[in-house]
Parts: structure tokens; C-alpha cells; sequence
């Protein structure tokens, strides 16, 4: 019996966050971590395991902290991504020092994830009726190269303090993806959307976007492999290169390997890309308490 799964990227570098590491940091009123409340939308929807994926360096006081609370909550995995693993016959640049992205992370999983799965960013925080949804995906669509992709409004997922990346989702009339589009440096200006890479374009505020939620089965990581090499090939010398999971899903969609179902979600996300957003995180899980949606406390009284 196949048993739902979350998988938590928290493996990045946090390069333009600016101070310690934000996959860590408390921001509920109990010390809470942005992704323990998604933990905990997770066991309320019915998910049965967590698998981190995290660097070497701080597995220690990381796995120490989340085995206490998560004890008799939910099955519990740690995955390690460092920027050797799946190198095959090529060489690492000596300057390289930033981990090969998303989905390079996703295929350290390998060995860990075998059922159908979710995946999502430590640091976002996407809202309870988002995992009810992919729970739903996950135990009844979620087979034989049928993907999810859970859609927000860009609007909702703006910073007001720099520049951000999205995936901007294209769809048909069965709402299945026909493509995913990278936008970076989207900046928020008077009130408008402004990709400004390259030449600058004004997305409308109610584009659909991935945050990196998505939903797969375990094949979804045998495929990643060929993937990767065949990136490598063209990339490896890049120092800045990333595998992304918007782009290579992009590439099965075109291909036909795979379908992929557009979700939307009503849940309002918000997250930190900046340490100047950290505050109004803090303050939205605040008003979030305060109006009975979460316990002041999360892990007094879950239990499975």
C-alpha cells in the first residue's frame, strides 16, 4: 500500500536572504519554522511521511530538532544533497560552491522515495487547502506520468523587497500544462508585475504561477537521471547553472512524456526570499493564530 508523501527542499543556500539560515529560523509564536506548519497541513490532510532534503553540514542539530517534534506524528527521512552526487563522467568546476537546483535534489531521493509525492520549498508557506488538494491527487490521479502542479495567483506571491523567480504556468482547455516558463527578477512596481530579465515584460497580476509544489510519482525521479547528465553536458562549466523541477517538467510535458493537471488553490502564499520579509511573515502567522486556523502551539496536540 502506497503511503502519500511530502518531500521539503531545504537544502538551498539562501543566497539572498542575507543572514543565517532561513529554512531554520522561528517565525510562529511557539519558535515554529515556516516549514512545520506546512508539516502540519500535511498530517491534517492525511499525508504519512516526510522526507527532508538537506546539506550534510547541519544534519546534526536539524534531524535532532525535527525527530522531537515529529516523534509519533509522522514517518520521518533525511536525504543529503551536495553538488557530487550524479556527477557521472563529469567534472566538477573548482569554483562551483551552489548545489544544482531543485531537481537535482529531487533525484537524491533515489533510494528514499518511492510513492507518490509532493514536493515543496522549506521556506514558502502554501496554505492548508493546498495540501488537502494534493493529497486528494496524490492517492486517486497521481500514476503512469499523470502530474500535478498546484497554481497561484502572482499577485499573492510578490515581494515587496526585491526581485523574485516563478514559473509562469500556460494551460489548455482540459487545464492540463502545456508549458512552464521561467520568469526571474520579477520585481513588484507601482502595483504591476515586471519581469526584468532581459527585456522587461508586465505579467498580468493574475497569472498562474508554480511556487514548486508539485506532485509526482516515484517514476518522476527515474527519469531524472538521463535528464541530468544530458544538463550537465551543456552546463556543467557553468558556476550558476541550475537543474530546475519547472523547466525539466516542462521538458516532459513537450515531449510527451507526461501530463500535467494545473490545481488552483485558494490558500494565500507567503513566504522569504529577503531577511527584510522575515517580519511580515512573522506577522501573518500571528494573525493566523490569532483567528483559531493553528494552534499557538503546533506539536501539543498532534497526533496520528
Amino acid at each position: 500500500m502506497s503511503k502519500a508523501t511530502l518531500v521539503i527542499l531545504a537544502a538551498g543556500m539562501a543566497s539572498r536572504y542575507g543572514k543565517g539560515t532561513k529554512q531554520t529560523e522561528s517565525f510562529g509564536p511557539s519558535g515554529e519554522t515556516i516549514m512545520e506548519y506546512s508539516i502540519y497541513d500535511a498530517i491534517q490532510a492525511g499525508f504519512k511521511k516526510v522526507v527532508f532534503i538537506i546539506r550534510k553540514e547541519f544534519a546534526e542539530s536539524f534531524e535532532k530538532t525535527m525527530n522531537e517534534k515529529l516523534q509519533d506524528k509522522i514517518e520521518v527521512a533525511y536525504v543529503y544533497q551536495s553538488i557530487d552526487k550524479f556527477l557521472g563522467n563529469h567534472n566538477l568546476p573548482i569554483d562551483r560552491v551552489k548545489p544544482f537546483g531543485t531537481a537535482h535534489a529531487l533525484l537524491c531521493c533515489k533510494d528514499a522515495v518511492k510513492d507518490p509525492f509532493a514536493v515543496i520549498n522549506a521556506d514558502d508557506f502554501y496554505g492548508a487547502d493546498a495540501f488537502q488538494k494534493a493529497y486528494n491527487l496524490l492517492e486517486n490521479k497521481i500514476q503512469n506520468n499523470h502530474y500535478a502542479c498546484v497554481g497561484y495567483w502572482l499577485k499573492n506571491t510578490l515581494s515587496d523587497n526585491g526581485a523574485v523567480t516563478r514559473g509562469e504556468i500556460f494551460v489548455n482547455d482540459k487545464n492540463e500544462v502545456e508549458h512552464i516558463i521561467e520568469r526571474k527578477k520579477i520585481v513588484k512596481r507601482e502595483g504591476k508585475a515586471i519581469s526584468t530579465e532581459g527585456e522587461e515584460l508586465e505579467l498580468p497580476l493574475d497569472t498562474k504561477v508554480s511556487m514548486n509544489f508539485f506532485c509526482f510519482d516515484g517514476q518522476y525521479i527515474n527519469k531524472l537521471e538521463k535528464l541530468y547528465q544530458d544538463f550537465l553536458d551543456k552546463h556543467i562549466t557553468d558556476i550558476k547553472s541550475e537543474f530546475l523541477i519547472p523547466e525539466v517538467t516542462d521538458k516532459l510535458i513537450k515531449s510527451g512524456e507526461s501530463i500535467v493537471h494545473m490545481v488552483p488553490t485558494t490558500a494565500k502564499w507567503f513566504g522569504v526570499t529577503f531577511a527584510e520579509d522575515a517580519p511580515l511573515v512573522k506577522a501573518e502567522f500571528k494573525k493566523l493564530v490569532d483567528a483559531g486556523l493553528y494552534p499557538s502551539s503546533l506539536w501539543e496536540t498532534v497526533s496520528v
